[in-house]
């Protein structure tokens, strides 16, 4: 659930540019990724072994046990490494298939499980919420709290919070754990669940508690990043009649070959998972244990709540699957998933003049602006979030890149890792795509 921060002031993502971008897309990557060398789509081996050595630098000074890394260009996998180590007291090596917590990385898959919906004619982006979810009626807004005891005073809300405000962060929402105090105070007195590591419940008892609680701001006055997704995911099984995990198994996890994704791992899976680590006061690392309530090991659980927001585990091969078929403008492995102008749709700035650090946001994704893409090398347009857990990805429409760089440590003082790997990976490139 670690909230990204994102560089760019402007809102640089138009109609024309994105429309354009996604059929060149479409037209000019294949079916379904494919390995080949990084010369053949204008990238460099040579250059793209750089990283090699800042990764293990990291490795080696103890600040992270294990990164998983993975680049593709124009649908060719390019690179895909694991250095380091997945256990440091066994000394045993991570490997590229291991399986990761991904946390907010869940956003994107849910989001685009609602837009399939979408497409269908299920809803519209600005219905309110409450025409679906009807506890989500005549919403009030945080006036006074007293900490003490956790009562508070509301003002009616003015307005309805859309289905567009959930996909945005836009709804007024909070978050349990990592948001306001305020909202932390009030979700932990009515037990809602932060989505990480909470197995047990139901989806749809959790929402129908949380509709009734007060907003911190008004829907539409400013971005915060918020439980709207699991409440996207709940939206789904209202208009879908199947549970979230079902739907997005049947719908998008099996067609796009995403074998190794889900809330809680089978059995067979269980040994890939990932050993999460985390640091002591002196920034040194060791394992994780019980922390605030969090076990490392929630992805074995036999679950029953499926967290929209936050409660996926994944490969680097199976999202970077799924980052492909956005890429592809909404098609990949010979099935059609969504139209290029609803990834058009998805994929520009949805906030307006509201701000997100300094860029901006989209339908499930932050959006980089013209600002942005002078900071750090990738292009304006591209798409991007990651995980609390120390999972990070983006997609490049205009150069055809995916990055996609995978730790497990929490808290992280080495986030920086994330931002040099862009670099490492754009240095390499040596040749544009043509325009």
């Amino acid at each position: 659930m670690k909230v990204i921060l994102l560089t760019g002031l402007m809102a640089g993502f138009f109609w024309s540019a994105s429309a354009q971008t996604a059929t060149r897309s479409a037209r000019t990557n294949p079916s379904t990724l494919q390995d080949a060398s990084p010369e053949s789509v204008g990238m460099s081996t040579e250059r793209l072994h750089r990283m090699d050595a800042v990764i293990n630098d990291y490795i080696s000074k103890g600040r992270q046990a294990g990164v998983g890394v993975l680049i593709a260009r124009n649908g060719k996998i390019v690179y895909h490494q694991a250095y380091g180590q997945d256990d440091i007291d066994a000394k045993t090596p991570l490997k590229r298939d291991a399986i990761f917590r991904i946390a907010s990385q869940t956003k994107a898959i849910t989001s685009i499980g609602l837009m399939l919906l979408f497409e269908e004619g299920k809803f519209l982006l600005d219905d309110p919420v409450s025409k679906y979810i009807p506890a989500f009626k005549n919403p009030v807004v945080l006036d006074k709290l007293n900490m003490a005891d956790t009562t508070y005073t509301t003002v009616p809300a003015k307005r309805e919070i859309t289905i567009r405000q959930l996909l945005t962060h836009t709804s007024g929402l909070s978050y349990a754990t990592i948001g306001t105090k305020e909202a932390v105070a009030i979700y932990a007195k009515n037990r809602i669940p932060s989505g990480i590591g909470t197995p047990d419940g139901n989806l749809g008892d959790a929402i129908n508690r949380l509709a009734k609680l007060p907003l911190m701001t008004n829907p539409g006055e400013k971005w915060s990043y918020s439980l709207s997704t699991d409440v996207v995911g709940y939206l789904i099984e209202v208009l879908s009649g199947q549970p979230l995990d079902q739907f997005l198994r049947t719908r998008l996890l099996d067609p796009l070959g995403m074998n190794d994704t889900y809330f809680y791992l089978p059995k067979n899976r269980q040994n890939r998972l990932a050993t999460l680590y985390t640091e002591d006061s002196t920034k040194t690392i060791r394992k994780q244990t019980v922390r605030f309530g969090l076990s490392p090991d929630y992805p074995k659980a036999a679950g029953t709540y499926f967290s929209g927001g936050a409660g996926l585990s994944s490969t680097l091969a199976d999202y970077a699957a799924f980052l492909q078929m956005l890429l592809n403008g909404g098609d990949y492995n010979g099935k059609r998933f969504l139209s290029p102008t609803t990834v058009r749709l998805i994929t520009s700035n949805q906030i307006g003049d509201l701000n997100l650090g300094t860029n901006k946001f989209g339908l499930g994704f932050g959006i980089t602006t013209e600002r942005g893409s002078a900071q750090l090398p990738v292009s304006e347009g591209t798409y991007e979030w990651g995980g609390y857990f120390g999972t990070t990805y983006w997609v490049d429409p205009k150069e055809g890149i995916i990055g996609l760089i995978y730790t497990q440590k929490s808290p992280n003082s080495y986030s920086d890792l994330s931002d040099k790997f862009k670099v490492l990976v754009y240095q390499a490139v040596t040749q544009l795509q043509a325009r």
